[in-house]
C-alpha cells in the first residue's frame, strides 16, 4: 500500500474515532502529496512521498522553535502534536552510530583528508542512505568535523 492509499485509510478512521488532531494532520498531508502529484503529472514514487513527509515535518518543527521563542507554547503544542502523527509515515531515522560508521566508510573510499572533499563525501553518503530518513544538516555537520580533526 502507497502512502497516499494509508494516509487516506487512517485520515478515514481518525475521522470516524472523531481524533481531530490527527485528522488534521493527515488532511495537511493529504493535500501536500496530491500536490506533489499534479507538480509530477504522475503518482509519487515511494522516494518522493516520502521526501514530502520528511518536508512537512521539518516545517513543523521550524514552527515549533519559531513559536516558542515567541512565548506562543499553544501553537508550539499544537506543531509537535502534527509532527508526531506525520513522522508516523516517516522510516526510522538512521542511528548515530550507523551514520559515523557509513561517513568513514566514504572518507576511507574516496581518502577524502580535507574540507575540500565535502561534496564528494556526502554525495556519496546521501546515496548509501537514500531512501532512509536522515538529515542532511547532521551528515554535513559530521563530516565536516571528519574531514578538519
Amino acid at each position: 500500500m502507497n502512502i497516499l492509499d494509508q494516509v487516506n485509510t487512517d485520515l478515514t478512521a481518525a475521522l470516524r474515532a472523531r481524533d481531530q488532531v490527527t485528522a488534521s494532520a493527515l488532511r495537511l498531508l493529504k493535500t501536500a502529496l496530491t500536490n506533489k502529484r499534479v507538480e509530477l503529472k504522475h503518482d509519487p514514487d515511494e522516494r518522493e512521498a516520502l521526501q514530502v513527509v520528511a518536508s512537512l515535518v521539518k516545517q513543523r518543527k521550524e514552527a515549533i522553535d519559531q513559536f516558542a521563542a515567541a512565548g506562543r507554547t499553544d501553537l508550539a503544542d499544537r506543531e509537535r502534536r502534527d509532527a508526531a502523527v506525520l513522522e508516523h509515515y516517516l522510516p526510522a531515522p538512521v542511528s548515530s552510530e550507523e551514520l559515523a560508521r557509513v561517513v568513514d566508510e566514504a572518507i576511507g573510499e574516496l581518502a577524502a583528508s580535507s574540507p575540500r572533499d565535502l561534496g564528494a563525501v556526502m554525495k556519496l553518503v546521501m546515496t548509501r542512505l537514500a531512501g532512509r530518513f536522515v538529515d542532511g544538516r547532521t551528515v554535513n555537520e559530521l563530516v565536516r568535523t571528519r574531514l578538519s580533526g
